[in-house]
Parts: structure tokens; sequence; C-alpha cells
């Protein structure tokens, strides 16, 4: 079983991007046998108001399976209490806020109030450090990328929440879980999609000196190759039991207590 934590559906704002609707992400997790993929309405990420694509993203999800929604939070909206649990009754595996696009501060008022409300349903939080590499980003796109400090602030908010963090490198995973208590890290997970394999191998050093069980699978499409998330580990020298956490075993813990 291999599950994808990090997917999405939906035409991308700022050009064309192929093999965003559910057939063709359906076509590609077959392609690189990916079993379960939690998704996000990738428009709606760019929206005003995010939580207007949730309805399409539950509506699509409940035809498939294999898709696990992640609904999009916007906590400085009214009624975000009610989308959060809305979440929480359909079993959304997580819920997404990317204060980048959102104009919020990571560590401001809004999202330490989401981090303790996520902490009380049970439920992880999903932010991407970017979507994009900067040389790609459209010029009118002024999102923000998460900082180390943003987010180790936010995982203190509330002993409770539990935090995925998705499309970073290893000079923030590192930045974040080094300056960050024992307890603070058992609450962070990282997904593999922008972590560099062979011949850099730093993603054979992060799971050597942070640890295997801090890593999820995460490919990032249709916005990157899912093939280059399974070359990674298909290029790595571990033992089987290491890789088959990554892949499937580490994304449920994140939301199990």
């Amino acid at each position: 079983m291999r599950i994808d934590v990090n997917a999405f559906l939906g035409a991308y704002p700022h050009r064309r991007v192929p093999g965003t609707s559910p057939e063709a992400l359906l076509a590609a997790m077959d392609r690189v046998e990916i079993s379960e993929s939690w998704v996000t309405h990738l428009p709606g990420l760019f929206w005003r108001d995010p939580h207007e694509g949730n309805a399409w993203l539950y509506e699509t999800v409940a035809h498939q399976p294999r898709f696990k929604a992640v609904p999009a939070i916007h906590p400085g909206l009214p009624r975000w209490e009610i989308e959060l649990g809305l979440a929480a009754t359909r079993g959304a595996p997580a819920v997404r806020c990317d204060p980048g696009f959102l104009g919020l501060d990571p560590a401001g008022q809004e999202l330490r109030v989401l981090a303790g409300a996520c902490g009380v349903t049970q439920i992880p939080l999903m932010m991407a450090v970017r979507l994009e590499d900067v040389r790609q980003r459209h010029p009118n796109d002024r999102s923000a990328d998460l900082t180390a400090a943003g987010l180790r602030a936010l995982v203190r908010a509330d002993p409770d929440f539990r935090l995925i963090v998705t499309h970073a490198d290893r000079a923030l995973i590192e930045e974040v879980h080094w300056g960050s208590t024992p307890a603070e890290r058992e609450r962070i997970w990282w997904d593999i999609s922008c972590v560099w394999g062979p011949p850099e191998d730093h993603l054979a050093t992060l799971l050597e000196t942070i640890g295997v069980e801090r890593f999820v699978f995460g490919t990032g499409q249709p916005l990157r190759l899912p093939e280059a998330s399974v070359a990674k580990l298909d290029l790595l020298d571990i033992p089987r039991s290491r890789r088959t956490a990554i892949e499937s075993g580490n994304a449920p813990r994140a939301r199990a207590r």
C-alpha cells in the first residue's frame, strides 16, 4: 500500500497544468501504484474564500474511495469552525491551511486558534512551504514561504496540535526539527516531495539523523510528477520495513492518538 498525502484536484490558476481531473489523477496513481491519495481542491487555495471549494471536493471524493478529502480552512473567515467540524464528521485525514496564500501570519492569532481547534478535534493540519519553486511562480503570486520560526511557533501553540508539512527541503526540516523540543518533534511530519534524493542524498541523511518515523510519502501532483517521489525511495538503500513506514505506515499515525 502507498498513501500519497499531498495531491490536488482542479485547475491551477496561473498556467495550464495537465492531469488535474479526477480521472487523470487516478491514472497517475495507477501508473506509480499509489493506493490512496489525500486530495485538496487546488483552485480553492487561491480564492478569497477557499471554503467554497470544499463542497466540490467532498462530492468528488464520495464517488472515488481511493480519494480522501483534505478540505481547506481559512481561520480568518466566518464559519471556519463549521468547516472544521464538517471535516471531522466526514472523517477527513487532515485539513489544509496555507497562510501564505491567505495573507495570514503563520504564527499569528488566527493560526494559533486553528491549531487549538485541530488539537481538540484530533485532525492534523497540513501546510505547504510552497507549491512551486520561485522560478516557476506567476509574477502576481505574492504568497510567502513558511519559515522555520513560524512553524515552531505554531507547533508550540497547543500541546495536542499535529502538523503535516509538505514541500519542505532539507534545510528547513533540520532547522525546525533541531530547534524543537523532543515532544514537539513528535507532532510534526514531513512529506518527501521536495527533499533531494541521490546524488545529494538529502533524504537518506534526514532518515538517518531525524528518523524515518517523521516522514510520509507525498508527490505534490499534478504540480509535480509522482514518479519523482517513487524514484527517491527506489534509490534508497534501506530495509523494506522503513520504506513501508514512509509509504503507508506513518500517515495514519498523524491522525491517531
